[in-house]
């Protein structure tokens, strides 16, 4: 019975003018506020974003962070994709790290994303990888000759071969992820660590929708994943609007102000 009264109550919720205001609303566009999607990198989770979304939210904004399936890039960016279906109205569209090669490919589909925010992001064109973007400027603590450098490897099941799930190794994730962090900070983010397929990192990117979305890229100078001068340079292929900060790659947890500063610029351009 428990079960029949709740499925009732979900119809009803579907059914009703309430439920269904944002979705038949004749406001434009134009004066409604994006809702702003967040889409975390590689070895993390959503949490990663709470303190932006916590300001954002103080800003009035609706802010959102699905979970990023870390399993492959055109499965990933399909996850995101008919995810943003579900959204009425504008959206500005936040990717960080790997969560970049994300957006750059669910977004090309959908006409209301408005905006692309890239945090410490991949902004792949089509037909390149994550791999191949941190190795082309020195100073990325992936770009090695011996993974397990950098990595433990962990055999999954129905993986191709050759394929593996990758975990950081704590002292890199201390010294490369979380070099603008305390230690303690550090040792819990390598604990919690998501992993990720080997097979996202090398998968070759799609179309990219930053040839025709306006976006906004945040480089952070003391980062060690990503090189700052190849942040600088998908920024400006991307025709970005580039703001510089002195962080880290876990810019959103080290600097969540000027992160949000940024997020904020390009929602306010959908205005």
């Amino acid at each position: 019975m428990l079960a029949v009264a709740v499925l009732a109550l979900i119809a009803a919720l579907i059914t009703s003018p309430t439920a269904n205001a944002g979705a038949g609303s004749n406001k434009p566009d134009r004066h409604r506020k994006p809702t702003i999607v967040l889409v975390h990198g590689a070895w993390a989770d959503s949490s990663s974003w709470s303190d932006v979304v916590r300001r954002l939210q103080r800003d009035g904004y609706t802010a959102t962070v699905p979970p990023n399936p870390l399993r492959g890039l055109p499965g990933d960016s399909a996850y995101l994709s008919a995810f943003l279906q579900s959204i009425t109205g504008p959206i500005v569209l936040v990717g960080h790290s790997y969560g970049g090669a994300v957006v750059t490919n669910a977004a090309t589909a959908n006409p209301n994303v408005k905006a692309l925010a890239f945090i410490n992001a991949f902004v792949p064109d089509q037909g390149e990888s994550v791999v191949q973007l941190a190795a082309e400027k020195p100073g990325s603590a992936l770009a090695v000759a011996d993974p397990t450098a950098v990595f433990t490897l962990v055999p999954y099941p129905g993986a191709a071969p050759g394929d593996f799930d990758l975990y950081v190794l704590p002292s890199v994730f201390g010294t490369a992820f979380a070099n603008d962090l305390s230690a303690a900070d550090a040792a819990v983010l390598a604990a919690t660590q998501r992993r990720v397929a080997l097979s996202a990192l090398t998968a070759e990117s799609g179309p990219p929708a930053w040839t025709t979305i306006p976006s906004w890229y945040l480089v952070g100078t003391a980062d060690r994943v990503l090189p700052p001068a190849q942040q600088e340079a998908m920024a400006q292929r991307a025709h970005s609007h580039v703001v510089t900060v002195n962080a880290g790659h876990l810019s959103m947890i080290s600097r969540p102000k000027a992160v949000s500063d940024l997020i904020l610029a390009a929602a306010r351009s959908t205005g």
